[in-house]
């Protein structure tokens, strides 16, 4: 009888313990104090731009998701592809402007319906959209990125914020513009078999 019941003391102690809720340690907006050498109110104002920045580089993920997997027409392999490797590529984006919020003592945007909140990047359409329109739609979202990424880039470095800067100018500025450069060109308008002669029109 004892021994069963030290068993059942023992087992207690590998039974996960779910169902659990308690108050949040942090809410969102309030900062704790980080070792790192920075005024409180530079923290606050990279968090608050930083935030912006994230809702909306998970925005642009998502949508590169959705073109992903819902593009059609003779470009469909190389955009299918080319769509994927992109949205992997703003997901690394998506991790270092969380992990970089979380280090200034913030808290980053998370969930779907908060970022809905707050990204500035325009709603879509829930149905298939043709490659012109998918990639104007990209386009605007990463130019609406690098506006403001250069923009609070700047505040940041301002402010002695280097960590941030160098983030914002380094990977997300870098990394949408190429992306966007790559996605551009799907888009000018050029032949694609045979060329037009000077003064003629081809064939």
């Amino acid at each position: 009888m004892k021994d069963a019941m030290d068993a059942d003391q023992i087992l207690k102690q590998a039974r996960p313990i779910t169902a659990q809720q308690a108050h949040e340690i942090q809410p969102f907006n309030h900062l704790v104090r980080m070792p790192i050498a920075l005024d409180e109110q530079v923290c606050r104002e990279s968090v608050e731009n930083l935030n912006q920045v994230l809702a909306d580089t998970i925005t642009l993920r998502d949508l590169y998701k959705k073109h992903h997997w819902q593009v059609a027409g003779p470009t469909f392999y190389s955009l299918h592809l080319l769509f994927d490797k992109h949205a992997q590529e703003q997901s690394e984006l998506v991790d270092a402007l969380a992990e970089r919020i979380q280090l200034l003592g913030g808290i980053s945007v998370a969930m779907a319906q908060d970022v809905a909140e707050t990204t500035l990047v325009p709603r879509v359409p829930r149905g298939r959209e043709s490659v012109p329109v998918q990639i104007s739609r990209l386009l605007h979202a990463h130019e609406l990125i690098l506006r403001e990424a250069r923009s609070m880039a700047r505040i940041a470095a301002d402010k002695g914020d280097d960590g941030t800067n160098d983030l914002l100018v380094s990977d997300v500025v870098r990394t949408n513009e190429l992306q966007a450069w790559f996605i551009a060109e799907h888009v000018v308008d050029v032949p694609v078999v045979r060329a037009e002669e000077k003064g003629k029109t081809a064939k």
